[in-house]
């Protein structure tokens, strides 16, 4: 299936079609959330850090931020059946290996392999689904995506607690291999019957891309405090000076090129500029929020695994039950008023955040969750449809990607920015240059914690101006 074709060509074909992207997207969900739940035990077993577990976070987000574009390109010309594929393989694979990580750099390397099926399956996986949809349909076919990705969270946080505790961590890894290969198998299925791509004839952007994936390294090494210390100062102010250079190429080069990997031009459409935005803002708040919590939940009010994933039950299921609620809404109605209810709600859980106790009950991080939850519904449902929806059919697979790396870079850059505000404010209350943050210094901890969570409310400002600016959204 490619994007150019009207849908596929019978409808058992399109449910199958539809069965195996929810299959996809529903295993990113669990890749990702059971992951984030387990970091606290894998620190432990692995001999790490809160700072050292968190690269094994940001690889991932990483892989999807530098290949998701041009995967979703790599999906316009070869047709989004074979890279989806070609997806749930290296998802499976990279399962498998995560699973006999014998210590935490191999941790990191094997999840950067998963984080780039993560990224095939993200970009084709969601496009499919679009393209399966009658016309019209975007609202609905983005909010069936969300639910399946809020399913992956559901299930993952539970299931990968009890595995943790009745099992062992690695088992949370070997979850994923069967239903990797079930997806790659349906895939083969249905892109028998899929019709060649007509954009199989243009080139794809591969300097542009190479040159975007180093652009995705050295914002995550000018943002990691580990590497900040070890290079020192001057040399970060180098790596700065690269950053800056790489951009301005990578600009130059996406302009002149008649194939670009990232079609600039969308970015001149206001909704699609806005909605970027925005969304980045929300993703960086949402990725902060999941990253701190977890090490809060288990460290702190020492809460067990078990317990820890029934709490991350709740933003869940609300997240998977309101996303179709909000898709459907959004072909409804002016999506700006669900923006604007959706970052309210987002900054309210951080408010919550922002007065945690070290004795609090867990009552309270149970419905900043819980609101977290509601508030990604609410907003980001609507704002990729209509992004998507501003951009002729054609600019799909592309605009997808580029909505996909926005929500990996978004979290990538929660998880790394936490990391920069809960050591500066750790190291400020405790008085210890060089310290890292210590759950088991309760005080100190919830203290950086609270000055973390204002400075994410702070961010979450942002994503309520974009969402005023989108008022002449039509659907």
């Amino acid at each position: 299936m490619n994007l150019q074709d009207p849908r596929p060509p019978n409808d058992r074909l399109r449910r199958l079609t539809l069965i195996n992207s929810v299959i996809g997207v529903t295993i990113a969900g669990i890749s990702t959330r059971v992951f984030m739940i387990s970091v606290p035990t894998l620190a432990t077993a692995l001999g790490t850090d809160m700072l050292g577990i968190s690269w094994a976070l940001i690889v991932y987000q990483m892989a999807g931020i530098g290949l998701g574009v041009v995967c979703g390109r790599v999906g316009d010309i070869y047709g989004h059946h074979k890279t989806y594929g070609f997806g749930m393989a290296i998802m499976a694979v990279g399962s498998l290996l995560c699973g006999l990580s014998q210590d935490v750099l191999q941790l990191i390397l094997f999840r950067f392999l998963q984080g780039v099926g993560g990224a095939m399956i993200q970009s084709s996986g969601r496009t499919l689904a679009f393209r399966a949809m009658p016309a019209g349909s975007e609202g609905k076919a983005q909010g069936l995506m969300s639910m399946s990705h809020q399913f992956g969270f559901f299930v993952g946080p539970p299931i990968g607690g009890l595995i943790i505790d009745l099992i062992h961590w690695r088992g949370i890894f070997f979850l994923l291999f069967l239903p990797s290969l079930i997806g790659a198998g349906l895939c083969y299925m249905t892109g028998r019957a899929a019709a060649p791509s007509p954009a199989r004839q243009q080139a794809i952007d591969y300097r542009g891309a190479l040159l975007f994936l180093g652009l995705t390294i050295l914002v995550t090494i000018l943002l990691d405090q580990k590497i900040a210390e070890v290079v020192g100062g001057a040399n970060q102010a180098l790596l700065a000076l690269a950053f800056a250079g790489m951009v301005w190429g990578f600009i130059a080069h996406e302009k002149k090129t008649p194939s670009p990997m990232i079609n600039l031009p969308l970015f001149s459409v206001p909704v699609f500029a806005y909605g970027s935005v925005g969304l980045l803002m929300g993703c960086i708040t949402q990725g902060l929020t999941m990253f701190i919590t977890p090490f809060y939940l288990q460290e702190v009010l020492k809460i067990t695994p078990t317990f820890m994933g029934v709490i991350f039950l709740l933003p869940s299921v609300l997240s998977m039950v309101l996303s179709p609620v909000s898709g459907v809404l959004t072909d409804r109605i002016d999506a700006r008023f669900l923006l604007i209810l959706g970052v309210l709600t987002l900054m309210a859980s951080l408010l919550i955040g922002a007065f945690l106790k070290p004795d609090s009950h867990w009552i309270l991080p149970t419905v900043l969750l819980a609101l977290t939850g509601i508030g990604s519904a609410m907003f980001n449902t609507p704002s990729q449809a209509v992004m998507i929806g501003s951009l002729p059919k054609e600019n799909w697979g592309t605009a997808i990607g580029i909505i996909n790396g926005i929500f990996g870079l978004g979290h990538m850059l929660g998880i790394s920015l936490s990391g920069i505000f809960l050591t500066l404010a750790f190291r400020y209350y405790s008085g210890i240059p060089g310290t890292t943050p210590d759950p088991g210094d309760a005080q100190v901890f919830v203290a950086s914690m609270n000055v973390t969570y204002l400075f994410a409310l702070a961010i979450s400002v942002i994503s309520l101006l974009t969402s005023l600016k989108m008022k002449r959204i039509e659907n």
